[in-house]
């Protein structure tokens, strides 16, 4: 009998022993803290799971893999290396005793082919102050021809001499919903051909990273993760078609830490075909300042929504006078857009060209208005423009003549803006991109051709007067040679 207890007691209280101890592990392990972020393979596989277990309540839409998303969009993303000045603060007084002497920077980032004979669209910064621009796709490199840039969006277009290239398949970033699946394709951390997967987490946000005179912000957010190396790359739909250009990240590490922010391809689109054709944006304004509406505001002006933008300044003669339209009037409607906030005040107004006319809705003192307008262009007129630049390795600079709008704004009756600058005499000078110079020893600056070639042959005590970015004036004397 005792031998019977030991042979089967025995092995049944050490099996209940060790479920005790097993209950006891799986309580007390760790568990994941809210914000650990889940790799996009993991979450792949995670829905993957969740498929082959309940497949009835998975709609029928959303893709098991990215895979056929993934084929028909990393081929048309290359990598760019933009070759920049040298930094002295990269080398030392050892560097010229070993022969090495300082080295040129090079800056990485991502672009997408749009055309099959090379055009490349791409971010602003990626490729800004580059003095040559390298495309690679597919292990070659092609040199790169800058065919235009605008920081009010921060997009730039290249051209590469090349045919039959991959051109991406275009979406479409209006119909695009919050919710669906993307991926992001680009050469984060010189990874090339790299794909991550998210979502769309909102549209028409703010972030106020941009610069330029008038920038659009209209950003689509999306948590797929985005890394330094991605900016310029593609935004793709689960069909793998292009619906943004990844543009930055919001962080506090300088990688990726939750959300990505994307340029609309409806947005960069009509950027990139304006470079391309007319080697500037046709921006379409309607002559007027807004801000956003706050419950505040709501509250003061007795408004019982939240959507739409406050007009607090009318340019004189601008198309928004002309149709009848007063500060405070808050507009909800351009043509078939509904105005929401600013930033889709900026996105529907961008799909415009000058001359187009526009219908306005908008509510003043509790009653819906309705206004038609001929959008113009910044010089104040109804078609197409094509400014005169100046561009100058001497300078460092791309000079070009002060627009309508900046002119009202800085309250100058003319100017030579500087930008795009890179090392040069005017870097030298103290100047930086935004500065507008109106005389040049006295003598108006008005036409940026002869401002340059002012600039490059003269010598002697140089004086400058303008206005700085900030709106400040400013005068300065240089003894130059």
């Amino acid at each position: 009998m005792n031998s019977l207890i030991k042979s089967i007691g025995l092995p049944f209280l050490a099996g209940i022993a060790g479920a005790a101890c097993w209950s006891l592990v799986e309580i007390n392990s760790p568990q994941p803290a809210e914000s650990t972020v889940i790799e996009p393979k993991s979450r792949e596989l995670q829905f993957a799971s969740s498929l082959q277990s309940n497949s009835s309540t998975i709609p029928t839409e959303v893709p098991v893999s990215f895979v056929e998303a993934s084929q028909n969009s990393t081929e048309s993303v290359v990598f760019i290396k933009n070759f920049s000045g040298t930094d002295p603060r990269r080398y030392s007084m050892f560097d010229y005793f070993f022969g090495t002497g300082p080295t040129q920077q090079v800056s990485t980032g991502s672009g997408v082919i749009i055309s099959k004979d090379g055009y490349i669209i791409t971010n602003n910064h990626v490729i800004d102050r580059a003095e040559t621009i390298e495309v690679v796709h597919q292990k070659r490199t092609y040199a790169a021809k800058l065919v235009g840039t605008d920081k009010n969006t921060d997009i730039a277009v290249l051209k590469i001499e090349a045919q039959n290239m991959p051109e991406i398949k275009i979406g479409n970033s209006r119909n695009l919903k919050i919710g669906e699946w993307v991926l992001a394709v680009g050469n984060p951390f010189n990874l090339t051909s790299t794909v991550t997967a998210g979502i769309v987490s909102a549209k028409e946000r703010q972030i106020n990273i941009l610069g330029g005179d008038f920038p659009l912000e209209s950003f689509i957010q999306t948590d797929a993760p985005i890394n330094p190396g991605n900016s310029g790359g593609a935004l793709v739909n689960v069909n793998g078609e292009l619906v943004g250009i990844n543009t930055a990240i919001l962080s506090r590490t300088g990688s990726y830490t939750g959300y990505g922010f994307a340029v609309p391809v409806d947005i960069a689109l009509k950027i990139s075909n304006d470079l391309i054709k007319y080697g500037e944006v046709q921006k379409a304004i309607p002559g007027i300042d807004v801000v956003e509406l706050t419950p505040e505001l709501a509250e003061e002006m007795k408004l019982k929504s939240l959507d739409g933008v406050i007009v607090t300044h009318i340019l004189r003669t601008g198309a928004a006078e002309k149709a009848g339209i007063q500060k405070d009037d808050v507009i909800t409607k351009i043509a078939d857009w509904k105005i929401t906030g600013k930033g889709s005040f900026e996105e529907a107004l961008s799909y415009f060209y000058p001359g187009d006319k526009v219908t306005i809705e908008y509510m003043r003192n509790g009653n819906l208005k309705t206004s038609q307008l001929t959008l113009q262009n910044l010089e104040g007129g109804e078609g197409v423009i094509k400014r005169e630049f100046f561009t100058s390795a001497l300078l460092g600079a791309k000079l070009e003549a002060v627009n309508t709008i900046e002119r009202d704004r800085l309250k100058i009756p003319y100017g030579v803006k500087i930008t795009s600058m890179t090392r040069g005499y005017l870097r030298d000078l103290g100047f930086r991109d935004g500065f507008v110079i109106t005389h040049i020893n006295q003598i108006p600056a008005k036409d940026p051709k002869a401002a340059g070639k002012y600039l490059e042959e003269f010598s002697g005590k140089l004086r400058l007067e303008g206005v700085a970015p900030n709106g400040q004036p400013f005068m300065q004397s240089y003894n130059v040679r």
